[in-house]
C-alpha cells in the first residue's frame, strides 16, 4: 500500500471580518466543505468562518501520484489543518469537525491543542467503525468506482423523513459523490481504518463539545457518550437526526455550536 505524501495546498474558503476569531469547519467523508453552508450563512457575519476540502475531496481531490492502492492517515489529515492555519496566519481557531472531521478533530485536540481556542466533535467517534469495514469500502470504490456508495449514501447519512421531503438535496449530494475521486475517497477509508484515539483522547484539555444524532446508526450516542467520558469536562448534545446532523437540524446545530463557542452551554 501507496502512503501518499503531501498534496496540494488545500481548497478553502476564508469569509468574514477580519478581525473575528476563526471558527474552521471540517467536512465529512465523500461531501465537500459545500456541506456547511447554512452554518457559514448563519456565522460569518460574527466569525471569521474557514471551511476546506479535505485532502482526497472536492477541489482538493488532486493529489500528484494518487492511485488505487493510496492510503492517508489522520496524523496527515490532522496536520493538513495546522499547515492550513499557518498559510492563512491563523495561530488559534475554533474547530469544528462532523464524522471524519470529527476525529480529524480528536487528532488536533490530542496533538496540537494548543492550536485550538475549542473543539467541536459532531457525529463522530475515537473509533469510527472497524478496519475490515473500511478496507473493504476502500476496495469497492477503486474496484467498481463510487456509484454503488453513492446509491446507498442517503441511508446513512440522513433518517427516511428527511430523505422523503429533501429530494432535491439528497439528489444534489449524492450526484458530488458519486462524481468523486474514488482514490481520494478510498485514500481517506484507509486512514479510519488505521484511526483509533480512544486510548488518547483523555488527554484533550481544549474545550470540548460532543454533538450526536440521536438516530446515527454510523455514530452512535453511545460512541459520543464514551468521548465525554474520557475527555475532561465536555460538554454533550443530541439532536434530533441521523449522521450529518448539521444538515438535517440545521438550526439546531449552529444553534448548540454557537452557545457552546459563547461559553454558555456547559458539561
Amino acid at each position: 500500500m501507496q502512503t501518499t505524501g503531501h498534496p496540494p495546498p488545500l481548497h478553502y474558503t476564508l469569509e468574514g471580518p477580519e478581525d473575528a476569531p476563526v471558527l474552521a469547519l471540517s467536512n465529512s467523508l465523500g461531501t465537500s466543505l459545500s456541506m456547511w453552508e447554512a452554518q457559514a450563512a448563519a456565522l460569518r457575519g460574527r466569525f471569521r468562518v474557514l471551511r476546506y476540502d479535505t485532502r482526497g475531496h472536492g477541489a482538493s481531490s488532486a493529489v500528484a501520484g494518487l492511485s488505487k492502492d493510496s492510503a492517508f492517515t489522520l496524523a496527515q489529515l490532522g496536520q493538513d489543518v495546522l499547515d492550513l492555519l499557518d498559510r492563512l496566519d491563523i495561530e488559534r481557531a475554533h474547530f469544528c469537525g462532523i464524522s471524519m472531521g470529527g476525529i480529524t478533530g480528536l487528532w488536533l485536540g490530542v496533538h496540537a491543542g494548543h492550536r485550538l481556542l475549542s473543539l467541536t466533535v459532531a457525529n463522530s467517534a475515537a473509533r469510527i467503525g472497524t478496519a475490515e469495514g473500511w478496507n473493504m469500502r476502500a476496495d469497492l470504490v477503486t474496484n467498481d468506482g463510487m456509484a454503488g456508495v453513492a446509491a446507498g449514501a442517503a441511508g446513512r447519512w440522513f433518517t427516511a423523513g428527511f430523505v422523503e421531503r429533501s429530494a432535491a438535496l439528497i439528489n444534489a449530494m449524492s450526484g458530488e459523490l458519486a462524481a468523486s475521486s474514488a482514490n481520494g475517497y478510498a485514500a481517506c477509508c484507509r486512514a479510519l481504518a488505521a484511526a483509533d484515539l480512544r486510548d488518547k483522547v483523555a488527554s484533550i484539555k481544549v474545550p470540548t463539545l460532543v454533538i450526536a444524532g440521536s438516530h446515527d446508526p454510523v455514530t452512535t450516542v453511545a460512541d459520543a457518550q464514551f468521548m465525554c467520558r474520557r475527555i475532561p469536562g465536555a460538554a454533550y448534545a443530541a439532536l434530533p437526526a441521523s449522521h450529518l446532523s448539521n444538515i438535517e437540524a440545521p438550526q439546531a446545530f449552529t444553534g448548540v455550536l454557537a452557545e457552546f463557542i459563547d461559553g454558555d452551554l456547559q458539561a
